[in-house]
């Protein structure tokens, strides 16, 4: 997986910047608020350049936050992102797509991002995976851009769509429907669809 990844500005920085997280932190924190639990651990899978869990991390300081990205250079800008914030662990070598995961447990999973930018295959084990890591009513959390059926699809998501798949073919935006039958078979039942800003939606599963 790529990402249009910024570089770090001074020399020898290390942690990558992605614009848009910047434009959609608080909104998404915001309705984490009323999903999350009050304690326990969230792991996040794919956090990319890191930004999102360290915000998180600060925003909900009763909660321990388990980063993990396949891409090593992600894992050493997760890490400086995080440096010095207390509640979050050193970023995991975890592929969502893999069959087994090194996190046994967690009270709620958050992917921010992913789906849209990674084969079919790597939505298939995150909701394997997150049906294995969860217990009974935590939730499993996707944040990004999908397609829905019978709900117009805004002009800024079909182009998008379209270079997704331009840059590679296993890429593009997924339907939810799709998604929501995948978890079913996971024991992941549908919780909320959240209209979120800039065409995103939040999706939450809860396992049964």
């Amino acid at each position: 997986m790529t990402e249009p990844w910024i570089p770090g500005e001074a020399a020898g920085d290390t942690r990558r910047h992605a614009p848009a997280t910047l434009r959609n932190r608080m909104a998404i924190a915001d309705v984490l608020r009323e999903i999350l639990p009050f304690s326990g651990t969230v792991l996040e899978v794919a956090s990319g350049s890191g930004e999102h869990v360290a915000y998180l991390a600060e925003e909900f300081p009763a909660l321990e936050w388990q980063p993990s990205d396949p891409d090593p250079a992600a894992r050493v800008s997760i890490a400086a992102w995080c440096d010095g914030i207390i509640n979050v662990a050193p970023p995991l070598d975890l592929d969502a797509g893999a069959a087994g995961w090194t996190v046994e447990r967690a009270e709620a999973v958050l992917c921010i991002n992913m789906v849209h930018i990674s084969a079919w295959s790597a939505t298939l084990g995150l909701l394997a995976g997150a049906a294995r890591v969860l217990g009974s009513g935590a939730p499993l959390i996707l944040y990004g851009p999908f397609l829905q059926t019978d709900v117009p699809t805004a002009p800024s998501n079909i182009a998008f769509d379209e270079s997704l798949r331009a840059r590679d073919p296993r890429w593009g935006l997924r339907q939810v429907e799709s998604i929501v039958q995948v978890a079913a078979g996971h024991d992941l039942v549908q919780d909320r669809l959240i209209e979120m800003p800039a065409n995103n939606l939040m999706l939450v599963f809860r396992r049964t």
